[in-house]
């Protein structure tokens, strides 16, 4: 008979005092951070490897994790960033062709340090309740009220700068893809706050050249992409408080100026809204999955979303969702809107005298790694706001 498998004991803690018992998986050790949960089913490894998630210890809502193991290929970035894990029942043996080892050793090559075996759906359920909240994982530790002295002892995700932390050292470039374009037809800056690699990818195979910015990044900087400065101006995703962040906005606010075109995700929406003058807040317990409706309130079309944020743009007090807002740079409206919550999902900057689009965002991943694809279409958007304003540019030129 085969030998009983052996298990290392692991303590989790709530700041409120909750309390799971389970089994260590991944590292062994001790590990804090802001306690969120995961709805997705499918796409774990690139949910570990997200910087949005640095200082979180992350919940799956799916109760198998693990079943097709790790790869080379799917990864978001050069890491794993969450700061824990926790699934219900991780998988025994990996069952897929790409799978090249288990998720169980990845965690532990990397130093993460999770817990399994526990009722992932009351922890959900709780965190929903109470919101989310600190947390700590322990394989050495036994007594729950120990751990929750230094759960209470670690950092709060409010107030918190953290995109610096996730941005690479260095400017490098994406070429653009010899695909339906041929060759390069635009060039982006790109600002790297905590940036997951398919997104760049994504503007590349529609004839993007993509320099990607570290966050401390500069506008000189900014205006040195490219000949003559870049065609538009990209704010990628990231991990803490929006309201902590001043350089980026100051950066955002001077390429406004300019009338650079701009979009922006996830994070980049939250910085976009306090570049135009709007507030931002910290949601009871946040969007994280690939299964969120938004509408598109400029089409109608209502989309399937990927989504990872915890804060979320705050339009101001007595105005309709539906009523556009007086800008220093023109007019902001809402483009889109969460169907579970009404929680502000897209911004638009529009010309107040030609209504013409000038910038936006969006609050979730159209990259989409891993899914769904729903929102692809905002690059598109995006290529088409940069080609009308350098069209528009050739004509004054031709006019003077």
């Amino acid at each position: 008979m085969p030998e009983p498998t052996t298990t290392t004991p692991a303590l989790l803690v709530l700041e409120d005092g909750r309390a799971f018992h389970g089994d260590a998986y991944g590292a062994r050790g001790e590990t804090f951070g802001e306690a969120v949960f995961n709805t997705g089913m499918t796409g774990y490894q690139e949910t570990l490897t997200d910087p949005s998630y640095h200082r979180q210890v992350v919940v799956m809502t799916a109760p198998h994790i693990g079943n097709t193991g790790v790869n080379d290929t799917d990864p978001e970035s050069s890491r794993i960033w969450v700061s824990g894990y926790v699934v219900r029942d991780p998988a025994r043996v990996p069952s897929s062709w790409r799978s090249q080892r288990s998720l169980d050793d990845e965690l532990t090559a990397q130093g993460v340090v999770g817990i399994s075996g526990i009722d992932t759906r009351a922890l959900t359920r709780h965190l929903r309740e109470r919101g989310a909240m600190r947390v700590g994982i322990s394989t050495t530790e036994t007594d729950p009220a120990a751990l929750l002295e230094r759960v209470l002892a670690s950092g709060e995700m409010a107030g918190t700068e953290l995109s610096t932390e996730v941005s690479t050292d260095q400017t490098y470039v994406v070429p653009a893809h010899a695909g339906e374009w041929g060759a390069k037809r635009l060039t982006v800056a790109a600002l790297d706050l905590g940036i997951k690699t398919m997104t760049p990818y994504r503007m590349a195979e529609r004839g993007i050249e993509v320099h990607v910015l570290p966050a401390s990044a500069t506008i000189e900087d900014v205006l040195a992409v490219g000949d003559g400065g870049p065609d538009g101006l990209f704010y990628s995703n990231g991990p803490g408080d929006p309201a902590a962040t001043t350089h980026q906005i100051d950066l955002l606010r001077a390429a406004l100026e300019r009338e650079i075109p701009y979009f922006g995700i996830c994070f980049g929406n939250q910085l976009f809204g306090r570049a135009l003058g709007l507030g931002t807040y910290k949601l009871k317990y946040g969007h994280r999955g690939i299964n969120q409706p938004v509408m598109d309130r400029t089409t109608g079309t209502v989309e399937v979303t990927a989504h990872n944020h915890g804060f979320a743009v705050q339009w101001p007090e007595g105005v309709s969702l539906a009523e556009p807002v007086p800008t220093p740079y023109g007019v902001a409206t809402v483009s889109h809107v969460c169907l579970n919550d009404d929680v502000v999902e897209g911004l638009e900057l529009r010309d107040p005298e030609t209504d013409a689009l000038r910038s936006f965002s969006v609050q979730y991943h159209p990259e989409a790694a891993a899914g769904p694809h729903d929102a692809a279409y905002l690059f598109d958007r995006f290529v088409d706001l940069m080609r009308d304003r350098t069209t528009d540019q050739q004509s004054v030129q031709k006019e003077a």
